[in-house]
């Protein structure tokens, strides 16, 4: 017989778990706030790619995309194709979670990595579905809200020395990014991913203009990502 743990000693282990969350991830949002001004966007800007885009390896993927030279539609178009997983967590959560309307919208924006696999970490009969929405919304508002702080404090402490470049924070872009992927590549699917990509992108860098290998890795990745997933759903 499996013990039920009673909803309060749940709901505060839920948000003690989505707040530590929060905190863990910050760390990158000081960098990605750093690395925004280094790549020379302003405060305002980089603040704006945090509450909007809200979602780290996307921004990370288009300000590297920007300080390597690329267009703005290449950085775009690379920020795009790596936030397509949020689409497949949208279709997962939605029956989940079982809003409408403008509460639909800001779930869609909260619906992240931390976030979904929050929710769906718990069981979803329990407590009538309520452990998985509470996962999934406390997890996502602990995110966004110290996400945001720790851009803004990134952002203003580099504006505030000068030129980040001759700090050589510029070349921090590709180890920020680096350190938001690596927890996320947890199998040989995810691997194959990362490597192809990788690999990619380091042969069609000395044959392309500047942003269009970023382009072409996440391509890869989104390909091998659809393969995978094919696989599963056989």
């Amino acid at each position: 017989m499996t013990l039920v743990q009673p909803w309060d000693a749940l709901r505060s282990e839920i948000i003690r778990k989505a707040l530590s969350i929060g905190i863990a991830v910050s760390i990158y949002g000081v960098s990605f706030g750093a690395l925004g001004s280094a790549t020379g966007l302003s405060v305002a800007q980089t603040q704006a790619l945090s509450l909007l885009m809200f979602t780290g390896a996307s921004q990370f993927a288009l300000v590297s995309t920007i300080a390597s030279g690329g267009t703005a539609i290449a950085a775009i178009l690379a920020a795009w194709l790596l936030g397509t997983r949020n689409a497949a967590y949208s279709l997962r959560m939605s029956p989940v979670l079982q809003v409408t309307g403008v509460k639909r919208m800001l779930a869609s924006h909260f619906t992240i990595d931390e976030s979904t696999a929050m929710g769906l970490s718990q069981d979803e009969q329990l407590y009538e579905g309520d452990a998985s929405r509470l996962a999934f919304w406390s997890t996502g508002l602990s995110v966004f809200v110290l996400w945001n702080i720790a851009t803004f404090i990134g952002a203003i402490t580099v504006n505030a020395i000068g030129d980040p470049k001759a700090l050589g924070l510029d070349a921090a872009i590709a180890a920020g990014l680096f350190a938001l992927v690596w927890p996320q590549i947890k199998d040989r699917y995810t691997m194959t991913a990362a490597v192809g990509g990788a690999l990619i992108a380091l042969l069609m860098t000395p044959l392309l203009p500047a942003g269009l290998p970023v382009l072409a890795a996440a391509t890869v990745a989104v390909i091998i990502g659809w393969s995978w997933s094919k696989q599963v759903n056989l």
